[in-house]
């Protein structure tokens, strides 16, 4: 009877070491599964910064956390939809935001008086802040990244690396026609101009279109067409300049010169790409700009 008394006990055993085992299991199986969920789901809600509710994205689980930083009037979707949904979310934490007064970021109204491009950059770090990230990345994207200039020029301890594209320290007499030529948001391509309208309405898009025109108009006249040229050697991380062969919007030039005058800073020239490449060539782009923030080793 002991005999027959212990098989059963071992057999007892047996089962509820596989029942615990299978249990552990399923629950391994389901916290991988919240972790790969939290991965791939896009967070946006609005955070108070300095006073302003800002409007942010946020998705990923990575290490290295990077700010998307859209260019004028430009939001997080209009600007960085295939860069929020496809760069690596397992390796970087990605933010995205509307700056104050664009996209979700309002009220109130966007406004541009003659340190909007500093003053960008210093919401943009105490958003990063606030969010909980002490060192982090910049991807900006036109006046994103003059923006990303100044906030790496700024707060140097802040920024890990840095990628910009289509952007300028200057404005060339050449671009003040440029500027103007596009003030009439009705000469833009429908594919342009409709999702900008879908954001703003058609009167906000205009205005504040042409009231941008104007800054940077003023901004040349008063400045000499300095935006931030004298900042850019207190620029201390990794920099990739990223620039479209076919930009129409800013002169071949302009990343050369920020390539000499940006310590550890390359240039890759996208010879297919206009202002817009990113948009245009996502997944080029994207392994671009992974490769770039992962790299470990120095330019």
């Amino acid at each position: 009877m002991w005999i027959n008394t212990c098989k059963m006990y071992a057999r007892f055993t047996n089962v509820l070491c596989k029942v615990i085992k299978s249990e552990n299991r399923s629950l391994r199986i389901r916290q991988l599964s919240a972790v790969a969920s939290k991965a791939h789901e896009v967070e946006e809600r609005k955070i108070k910064v300095d006073g302003m509710e800002i409007n942010y994205a946020r998705v990923g689980t990575g290490d290295h956390p990077v700010l998307l930083l859209p260019g004028a009037l430009g939001t997080i979707w209009t600007d960085f939809k295939p860069q929020i949904e496809n760069l690596d979310r397992n390796k970087l934490t990605i933010v995205a935001w509307d700056p104050p007064g664009y996209g979700k970021s309002r009220p109130p109204n966007r406004t541009f008086p003659d340190d909007f491009f500093q003053r960008d950059a210093t919401w943009a770090h105490n958003l990063m802040k606030t969010l909980g990230y002490t060192k982090f990345s910049l991807v900006g994207w036109s006046d994103g990244g003059i923006t990303s200039l100044l906030l790496a020029s700024t707060y140097p301890d802040s920024i890990r690396k840095m990628i910009v594209l289509g952007a300028n320290a200057y404005i060339h007499p050449d671009e003040i026609k440029i500027y103007e030529n596009v003030r009439d948001i009705n000469k833009w391509s429908e594919k342009m101009r409709t999702p900008m309208i879908q954001v703003y309405g058609e009167d906000y898009f205009q205005k504040t279109w042409s009231n941008w025109i104007d800054s940077v108009l003023r901004l040349y006249k008063t400045q000499n067409g300095d935006l931030c040229k004298q900042i850019l050697s207190k620029i201390k991380c990794p920099t990739l300049i990223i620039h479209g062969a076919k930009d129409a919007m800013v002169l071949p030039e302009h990343p050369t010169y920020l390539k000499e005058n940006i310590a550890n800073s390359k240039v890759h020239i996208f010879e297919k790409g206009a202002h817009n490449l990113h948009l245009r060539y996502p997944e080029e782009f994207n392994n671009l700009v992974t490769n770039f923030l992962l790299d470990q080793s120095k330019l």
